[in-house]
Parts: structure tokens; C-alpha cells; sequence
């Protein structure tokens, strides 16, 4: 005995959300985007052409299709036919893949993810599953979509415009020697700008057409032929200066694109190119991709960016700044060494009145026995405050020389206060204490600022409730990013360009939050009636399926 099966009946239910299951990511997803306020959708309105789709119905559909590692605006077109959750939160709609791929490229979505996000944060407050006690950052390199091989490097094209600046120099030098063109007002003899290249093509230009006249004018053979060769070098001259001004051009360009970068992809020009832990070919090779900076508490992402460089360093007083447009900060900014700098520090405390629990480079080396055990580290060395001044191994004193100052290629200064040994010669530890050439003394460079803030971080990681806090750290950001790579397959961009880069971002962490805040709670969607958003059938719903039962039964059996 079978169960009844037919393709010419009409099958019921009609209504989609009836087919979901109680706790389906689906209603999850419909909660998120219905609390956005109707305001934060009042950009995308347009007062001619045809009517659009709606922006809440755009958003869940793209949110669903992450949720599903579907990363394609074919495929999440595709999904709307086949997926019954799709269908539901599209109610009827199908928009294309170029409306898709439109829609979550558009400059506006940024302010509109942010609004989800900022939705989210408020959900996760409400049921308790964050604490708002600390802010846990770290960052990651996701592969940008482009060739591995359109890589252009910063030194390569220094050195390319280097060599046609001395080109270019050395050929208006001859043309002014040999009197074929008169001198030019320039702006600097270091070097042709692109319009005064621009005016010794014109005055290249009005060489050769004195030579086109005289050769129309000449009717004696062997004279035109001796003219033709006197116009060979302004011409060739011409063309290589034309040449040069597009050269000229090209690496302008470049540069700008660089700006404070080493290389950009031509697929991609926002992109740079960094080591990547997915080493396909096994030989280190750099990849295009952009470097990817994510705040996180109780395992959700709460806000992120993205930045050309690959250092982590440099991103995270601006990364800051774009969490505060998120949410305020909370008391505590927990991060690993890769964050620990004087600057960030200064930063944190003094500009913006929070604590950092954030390492630094040495800050586990110091704690070994080696490190400890170190006779020729300044670490190690005894002091004597009223002398100011350090004792050697060697029992000679490294007294206070000067004050120093650093400036780094990004402007900040460090300050510095340098001590010199009396007299490291005949030292029988010179080897083992310092490089210095011989006939100099050991100089120790002492950044009082540097070794403060230090203390202060040993100081606060030691301590029960701080560095409780900090060992959260690797079990809060690491398995967020493991969930998106690994769980959602999310593991290179699908297109091109920072501001595209950064929006796609926000759909997959999204989506990420997404389906952790769906698995660890069971009370989502129509189960729970506090949240339910699931129509119960009416009296009258149940009556018109049995009649259009009956109905289809009738009319098969007329046929």
C-alpha cells in the first residue's frame, strides 16, 4: 500500500510559512530586517520609472542566500524558485540576478547594514547574550576576486619613472644641443613635467612641418632626400616623447593608486597583495586580498572594515572609529600583540578613556627564563635613580647621554632617552653586548612613555578580573572567523572594489550571527509566540482547503 500520489491535483497548503520549521533561520531573518526602521529605507525611494522592489523583501533575500553560503546573484536568483524559506520571505517577488547584484553593490546598503547590525546588537542586549563589558578585535586576510598574476609593485615603478625621467632629461639636452627645438620655460631641471613634455612635442611638431614645407618646395632629388634625413631626428624625438608623457601618465596614476601601499592588483586596484595562510602553490606566493578587521562579543560580529594594509597595527584607531559608529565602546579593548604600539595605547587611554588589554611584541619572551636570564639586556641591567644611570655586566656605568626623537613615516613621534656606556674597550663581554664598531660605546635607547604603558599592560593582565578577560580573547574573535571560512565557505570575495568589498562583508558576518543566534537559541520563529510572526489557519482557511480538495477531486473525475 502506497500513500496517495498525483500530479494532477492541487496540493495544499498555500501558505509557505506553514511548510517552515518552528525554528527556521528563515523567521530569524524576517525579525532582523522588520525591526530596521522604515526610515532607514526612505533613500532607495525613486519618483519615476517603474516601482522597485522593496528594499526589506532585497535585503532578506541576500541575508538568506549567505545564510546558505549562496555567495552568487545567479544562484540566489536560482534559490527563489526552488528554496521554500526564499520564497516565503520574496512573498511572490523574483527579482533577477542583476537586480541582486544592483542591490547589494549600491553605495547605499553600507548605511543600511550598519542599521542591521545595529539592530542586532540591540536584540543580543535585550535577551542578555552579550555582557557590554569588553570589545574583542582581531583581524584576518580574505582573497580579493582577482588574478594572481596582475600584481604592480610599488619599486617597480619608482624604478620605471626614475629611468624616464633621465631619459626624457638626457633627450631634450640633445635636441636643445643640436638646436632642433628652442629651450622651454620649466618649473624644476630635475625633471619634464607632462606639460612641458606636451610643449616640446608642440615645438617638435612645428620642427618637422618647417621640414615638410622644404621638402614640397624642393625639386632637386638628392636635396629632398638630405632634408628627409635632417627630419628623421625631430621625429623619431616626437615619438618618444609622446611615448614618455603616456609613461609619464601611467605611473602617476600608479602612484596614486599605491598610495601608502607596495602593490595593487589591476584586477582589483584596491586590493593588495599580502601573505596568505591558503598557500595553494606552497611557495609563500602573495595573493591580492584585502585585510579584514572584525569586533566581536559572545562569539557575534558586532562590527567590522577592511583596509589595504596588511598590518594590523595601522587599523586600529581608525577600526575604532568606525566601531563607535556601530555602538559605543565599552570599557575594555581587547586585542592581540599585533595591536600593541605606543601609539594605540596612547590612543586608548588618553584620547578615549578606555582600557586596553592588548599585548605587545615582547611581552611573552619577556616572561621566559631566557629572556630573564639575559645579562646583556638592558631589562636585566640594575639602576640607580639618583645617578640616572644603568651598570653593565661588565660593572661600568651606562650614564645619561640625550634626549632623542623618532618621527615614523606616518608622523607620530617617539621620544627617547639615549644612554652611553663610560668605556666599553677592552670589554671582555663586547661581543656578546653590543655591535657597535670598535672604538664606540654601547648606546641604550630608553622610551620612558613605551615602558610606562608596558607596566601598565603587565600590570592589568596579572590582575584576576582583567586577565580573565583577556584569555576570553581567543575563544571570542578566532571562532568567528572560523565560522565564516570554514562553516559558510566564505573564503574570497565575489567582486571587486573597497566600498562592494565591504558591503559583501556585512552580509556574511551577518549571516554568520545569523545562524549561530538561530542554532544556540531555540525559542526563534513561530514556536514562540512572544516572537511568532506564523499565522495560525482560521476556521474559514481550514473549510476553503477541504472545498478546493473536494473541487480538484471533482474535476479530475470529470476529465
Amino acid at each position: 500500500m502506497f500513500k496517495q500520489y498525483t500530479m494532477n491535483q492541487i496540493v495544499l497548503p498555500l501558505d509557505l510559512e506553514i511548510k517552515l520549521q518552528e525554528n527556521d533561520i528563515a523567521f530569524a531573518i524576517n525579525d532582523l530586517v522588520e525591526s530596521i526602521p522604515e526610515e532607514a529605507f526612505k533613500d532607495f525611494l525613486r519618483q519615476t520609472g517603474r516601482p522597485a522592489y522593496h528594499p526589506r523583501m532585497m535585503l532578506k533575500v541576500i541575508l538568506c542566500g549567505y545564510t546558505q553560503s549562496v555567495f552568487s546573484g545567479r544562484k540566489i536568483e536560482a534559490l527563489l524558485q526552488d528554496s521554500i524559506r526564499m520564497m516565503w520571505l520574496a512573498q511572490g517577488n523574483e527579482p533577477s540576478y542583476r537586480t541582486i547584484n544592483r542591490f547589494r553593490s549600491n553605495p547605499l546598503i553600507e548605511k543600511l547594514l550598519r542599521e542591521c547590525f545595529v539592530q542586532f546588537r540591540n536584540q543580543l542586549v535585550e535577551k542578555e547574550l552579550i555582557e557590554e563589558e569588553a570589545i574583542f578585535i582581531d583581524g584576518t586576510k580574505i582573497e580579493a576576486n582577482a588574478n594572481k598574476f596582475t600584481f604592480v609593485w610599488r619599486k617597480s615603478v619608482e624604478q620605471y619613472s626614475e629611468k624616464l625621467i633621465e631619459k626624457s632629461n638626457q633627450l631634450y639636452d640633445e635636441l636643445l644641443e643640436k638646436e632642433i627645438i628652442p629651450a622651454i620655460e620649466r618649473e624644476s631641471k630635475e625633471e619634464l613635467t607632462v606639460k612641458e613634455m606636451e610643449e616640446v612635442v608642440k615645438k617638435l611638431d612645428e620642427t618637422v612641418s618647417e621640414y615638410d614645407k622644404k621638402i614640397e618646395a624642393c625639386e632637386v632629388g638628392s636635396e629632398r632626400k638630405n632634408i628627409r634625413a635632417e627630419r628623421k631626428a625631430p621625429k623619431q624625438a616626437r615619438k618618444q616623447f609622446m611615448d614618455f608623457i603616456a609613461r609619464k601618465q601611467k605611473y602617476q596614476k600608479d602612484m596614486e593608486t599605491f598610495g601608502e601601499r607596495n602593490s595593487y592588483s589591476k584586477t582589483d586596484p584596491d586590493a593588495t597583495f599580502m601573505r596568505m595562510k591558503d598557500d595553494y602553490m606552497k611557495n609563500g606566493q602573495l595573493k591580492a586580498g584585502y585585510n579584514v578587521q572584525l569586533a566581536t562579543e559572545g562569539q557575534y560580529a558586532l562590527a567590522y572594515d577592511v583596509f589595504p594594509n596588511p598590518t594590523d597595527t595601522r587599523t586600529l584607531i581608525p577600526f575604532l572609529q568606525t566601531i563607535e559608529d556601530f555602538f559605543e565602546l565599552p570599557e575594555y579593548i581587547v586585542a592581540d600583540a599585533g595591536y600593541g604600539s605606543e601609539q594605540n595605547y596612547e590612543e586608548i587611554i588618553e584620547n578615549r578613556n578606555r582600557t586596553p588589554l592588548i599585548t605587545y611584541n615582547q611581552y611573552r619572551k619577556e616572561k621566559k627564563r631566557k629572556h630573564k636570564d639575559n645579562a646583556f639586556h638592558v631589562d636585566n641591567w640594575d639602576y640607580n635613580e639618583e645617578e640616572d644611570a644603568f651598570r653593565c655586566p661588565n660593572g661600568q656605568k651606562v650614564w645619561f647621554s640625550h634626549q632623542s626623537k623618532r618621527t615614523d613615516r606616518y608622523g607620530f613621534t617617539r621620544e627617547f632617552k639615549v644612554y652611553e656606556c663610560e668605556d666599553c674597550s677592552g670589554c671582555p663581554f663586547r661581543e656578546l653586548c653590543t655591535k657597535a664598531k670598535e672604538g664606540n660605546n654601547r648606546k641604550v635607547y630608553i622610551n620612558e612613555k613605551w615602558e610606562s604603558q608596558k607596566e601598565n599592560i603587565r600590570m592589568k593582565l596579572s590582575d584576576e578580573k582583567t586577565g580573565e578577560i583577556y584569555r576570553k580573547r581567543k575563544v571570542e574573535v578566532e571562532p568567528v572567523f572560523g565560522f565564516l571560512k570554514a562553516n559558510l565557505g566564505f573564503t574570497r570575495m565575489s567582486v571587486r572594489g573597497k566600498d562592494k568589498v565591504k558591503n559583501e562583508l556585512g552580509f556574511a558576518f551577518m549571516a554568520v550571527n545569523l545562524r549561530k543566534y538561530t542554532a544556540t537559541n531555540g525559542d526563534i520563529g513561530p514556536g514562540n509566540k512572544k516572537n511568532s510572526t506564523k499565522k495560525v489557519p482560521s476556521t474559514y482557511y481550514l473549510l476553503g482547503t477541504f472545498l478546493l480538495t473536494i473541487f480538484g477531486v471533482f474535476c479530475k473525475q470529470k476529465v
